[in-house]
């Protein structure tokens, strides 16, 4: 159980800084509306990996496999995607939405914040994919233990979501120095950084399935060293 911990650690950090439009929304989140709202959105985030851990350990191999041959689902994502980020790259400045004093979350806003952020991961279908990778290579090195599997998993999401509070805590002090003008360049920044996001994804879906041989990476993980305390360090 002690081995298990010191892979689900440092997998639980490196998880928290990958860059993608999570990652972004979060600290703009928590730059102009605070930590609590940033909090709630990182909730959504977290419940929607669960719900594709879940989803992967049911299915594993086969839903791998179905992910391959489905690029409409990664089209489907970074479509949503695009059209979000071209949303809030063009919409307007409100004196609600630029103004530090008056952001304030209305009656309602938690509940829309919670689910912002997990739709928001739910619609990339990459991060299925990543959770099917890991399970894939874990598995094994826990003999596919229930127990073990749940306690790797709980440590590592546990460790993504404190170190999340820490990026929150962190990017809440840049909001007394932003100006409106400033709030204004971040979201246009956001809208862009979710359109190159979404981008990204939907040139996956166009990708030959050739290009990804489900029984050669099979074959390549089978092949990965066992992960000890020693190899991560």
């Amino acid at each position: 159980m002690f081995q298990d911990l010191h892979t689900a650690i440092p997998l639980g950090f490196f998880l928290a800084f990958l860059i993608g439009p999570v990652f972004f929304v979060l600290l703009e989140t928590a730059a102009t509306k605070g930590f609590r709202a940033a909090f709630t959105f990182d909730l959504g985030v977290v419940t929607a990996d669960i719900l594709f851990i879940i989803v992967a350990y049911l299915s594993s191999y086969q839903l791998l496999e179905n992910l391959s041959n489905q690029p409409g689902l990664y089209v489907f994502g970074g479509a949503i995607l695009i059209v979000y980020g071209l949303t809030t790259y063009l919409k307007k400045p409100t004196r609600d939405a630029i103004d530090p004093s008056r952001t304030k979350i209305k009656k309602g806003g938690y509940a829309q914040l919670f689910a912002k952020g997990f739709l928001l991961n739910f619609i990339n279908i990459g991060v299925l994919v990543f959770w099917l990778g890991i399970l894939i290579i874990i598995g094994p090195t826990v003999e596919n233990d229930q127990n073990r599997l749940l306690g790797f998993f709980t440590v590592m999401i546990a460790t993504y979501l404190i170190t999340d509070i820490g990026k929150i805590a962190l990017a809440k002090q840049l909001k007394k120095y932003l100006t409106p003008r400033r709030i204004f360049k971040v979201k246009k920044l956001l809208g862009l950084v979710l359109i190159l996001c979404g981008l990204i994804l939907v040139t996956k879906g166009f990708i030959p399935s050739d290009e990804f041989n489900i029984q050669q990476e099979m074959e390549r993980f089978k092949t990965v060293p066992e992960i000890t305390p020693d190899s991560i360090t």
